[in-house]
């Protein structure tokens, strides 16, 4: 019986996760699937053959780009396939492949009858997407070097590897599990009640609440990192990167997978730069600085030629 149980047990958690991970979306039973093909144009796959004369028509579909639903793309020319169950549409311009799409089919006619209408998102292989999201989060658009969020907590605890490292996981921690809660209670509850002016203030409390917990356990655990973090630990409370994480999140849409993506290659990202920043700085203590850029001012100057650095990965297409 214990067996029949812990089955049971994992099966409605994978039927959960599942349904995280689709997002909960709904397609056409009628079309297979829609998909890149290539710079310009995009491929929709039917479960079966559609009229000819329909499938040629431009104004029987409506695509943009799921962060700019203002900008609608031009559709250039259709072809539709020989055996009439794909349908290749080309754009006059190039496709941004990294953003997912929302492309509209109205009324799908096959065999003379009306199937109706259906919305699809067509976006990269989804585990290529999210393996995207993560490295994008973590190296090509670090928080720190590229966008320029942080910098408090950053130079703060830079002095030294072993309080960098500790802040940099205390970082991860509470950035993860503050989105992941943002997250739920922005699409259960803000999103259904239309709140979502309340978003930065309610992502602030949840913060709080995912510091106010670390603050409890490191006391417990590592009093001395406690002591080494000082206040740069209550800081991250209304920190820049924290909060940004959870408004990315809400602007773009994400589901549950995506979300934790985002957070943990942003959390991790924030590691990675207070790991080199730590590493230099303490190389700068022997070295011969100057008096005046000694402390905050050669730390500046670090963390710019790291940015320069770091500009190296911009437009890096991981798929």
């Amino acid at each position: 019986m214990k067996f029949i149980k812990c089955y049971k047990l994992m099966a409605v958690a994978v039927v959960i996760s599942l349904v995280l991970i689709s997002g909960c979306k709904n397609k056409h039973s009628y079309v297979s699937k829609a998909k890149f093909k290539g710079d310009h144009n995009i491929i929709i796959t039917f479960a079966g053959e559609v009229d000819t004369a329909w499938a040629k028509d431009v104004k029987n579909y409506g695509i943009y780009a799921k962060p700019d639903p203002d900008i609608q793309l031009t559709i250039s020319k259709i072809i539709p396939g020989s055996d009439k169950k794909t349908v290749d549409l080309y754009f006059s311009d190039a496709i941004d492949q990294n953003q997912p799409h929302i492309l509209t089919i109205k009324n799908i006619m096959a065999d003379g009858k009306n199937l109706g209408s259906t919305v699809v998102e067509v976006k990269k292989l989804y585990f290529g997407f999210l393996f995207s999201i993560l490295i994008g989060a973590f190296l090509i658009h670090n928080f720190v070097f590229t966008k320029y969020l942080g910098l408090c907590v950053f130079f703060g605890t830079s002095q030294k590897q072993s309080t960098a490292v500790g802040m940099g996981i205390t970082f991860m921690i509470v950035m993860v599990a503050s989105a992941m809660m943002s997250w739920a209670f922005y699409q259960f509850i803000l999103k259904p009640f239309h709140l979502n002016f309340l978003q930065i203030v309610v992502f602030i409390g949840l913060v709080s609440l995912s510091v106010q917990a670390v603050d409890t356990v490191l006391r417990k655990i590592n009093p001395a990192l406690f002591k080494a973090f000082g206040v740069y630990l209550v800081l991250v409370i209304a920190n820049c990167v924290i909060l940004a994480v959870p408004l990315i999140i809400a602007n773009n849409e994400y589901n549950a997978a995506e979300s934790f993506m985002l957070s943990l290659g942003a959390g991790a990202g924030f590691l990675l730069a207070l790991f080199l920043m730590s590493s230099v700085r303490e190389k700068l203590e022997l070295a011969n600085v100057p008096v005046t850029y000694r402390g905050l001012p050669i730390a500046f100057v670090v963390a710019g030629l790291f940015a320069l650095a770091f500009m190296g990965f911009s437009g890096m297409v991981i798929f």
